[in-house]
């Protein structure tokens, strides 16, 4: 979590201190300017914050006024890097009209940042929370993230809403010690994955999820999306050996969500090293490509050789439910199916689907 409600709105030079001792003392500016061998000009100067603690000064105020040289070297490095940050937030304020490219009230709900009052200090809780020093460099890395994506004309989608979910996936990755990708072991691993199809608690099979792909490079990061990112999953290449596999839960049913994944499997199965891959948006992702994902995925899911009893299972909830239990599947992934087929209307059927809430703790 990011958090700059420490940084304080005050700043208090050592002078301050300094002050405190030579009242408690009963002693002069004057008196210390002699003890020290500092002239009186240099004395006020430094209570003032004018003038700096060096560490001749440290050692000189160590030896009369006592602590360490350490102490008053810290003090000083305090003061000048609370001026510091009191000038970067005097800095950003022209940038404030940028967080409305950002779903900051999402952020502050999912826990990717603290809550603040202040303008100002939410825009340097942004850029913290994606790594960058500047707006500038915000729009360089993350403002257009040089991805194609496609979704539905009617879905809001803002850019910097996209780049938030996607930085939250960063981060999770970057405490991941994963080995290098290995697509031999991946491709072995599919029964095994489609095997967790069939349970219905996500807080059973998402560890086992996340611990397959981890042992073959993949690092599966689960996260809400927020406000303007209508996305459903994505791939990414962190380098050149490892991959992040982001999902959403977005329509919360186990047919989407697993049609998702295997979606997104088949994009690092079949794609290679390609920069980025975002599902659920619109716009330009190699139609090629996105049907042989979805081809793919829906091949895992369904064998075609099954593939082909589809259409006569008809509505008939008993019917679908053995089928699905005959190719290992539950009973929710067929009726998507069926319906995304046209086999079925999209209203029919849905209570034989598992439905997935978030919790608060950010996790399913």
């Amino acid at each position: 979590m990011i958090d700059v409600n420490e940084m304080p709105d005050w700043v208090s030079p050592p002078g301050e201190t300094i002050l405190d001792v030579l009242e408690e003392r009963g002693w002069s500016q004057a008196e210390l300017a002699e003890r020290t061998g500092f002239t009186r000009k240099h004395v006020n100067q430094l209570i003032k914050g004018v003038a700096s603690i060096t560490e001749e000064t440290a050692l000189k105020l160590e030896r009369v006024l006592g602590s360490t040289a350490g102490f008053w070297l810290n003090r000083e490095a305090q003061y000048r890097e609370s001026l510091a940050r009191q000038a970067e937030l005097k800095d950003l304020e022209p940038f404030v009209p940028w967080l409305a490219q950002l779903p900051v009230s999402d952020m502050v709900h999912f826990g990717w940042i603290t809550k603040t009052t202040s303008k100002v200090r939410r825009v340097a809780a942004c850029l913290q929370y994606f790594g960058v020093a500047t707006v500038e460099a915000w729009n360089e890395r993350y403002g257009n993230v040089g991805v194609a994506y496609r979704a539905s004309k009617k879905l809001a989608k803002k850019q910097g809403a996209v780049s938030a979910w996607l930085r939250h996936g960063e981060m999770q990755s970057e405490s991941s010690n994963v080995p290098p990708f290995d697509r031999t072991r991946l491709l072995e691993l599919v029964p095994h994955l489609r095997a967790l199809c069939k349970e219905p608690d996500p807080a059973v099979f998402l560890p086992k999820l996340v611990d397959l792909c981890s042992s073959v490079g993949v690092i599966l990061v689960v996260a809400r999306v927020p406000t303007g990112s209508p996305v459903s999953g994505a791939t990414k290449w962190l380098n050149s050996e490892r991959a992040l596999v982001m999902m959403s839960f977005r329509h919360k049913s186990n047919d989407h969500f697993w049609f998702t994944f295997f979606h997104e499997i088949a994009h690092l199965l079949l794609h290679g090293k390609r920069l980025l891959f975002l599902e659920g948006l619109e716009n330009g992702l190699n139609a090629d490509q996105e049907a042989e994902a979805d081809q793919w995925a829906s091949n895992i899911l369904i064998p075609q050789q099954s593939a082909k009893q589809l259409t006569r299972l008809g509505s008939s909830a008993q019917a679908i439910a053995d089928f699905a239990e005959s190719i290992g599947l539950p009973p929710g992934i067929v009726v998507g199916r069926l319906q995304h087929e046209g086999l079925v209307p999209w209203t029919a059927l849905n209570n034989l689907k598992v439905f997935y809430g978030w919790v608060e703790a950010e996790s399913i």
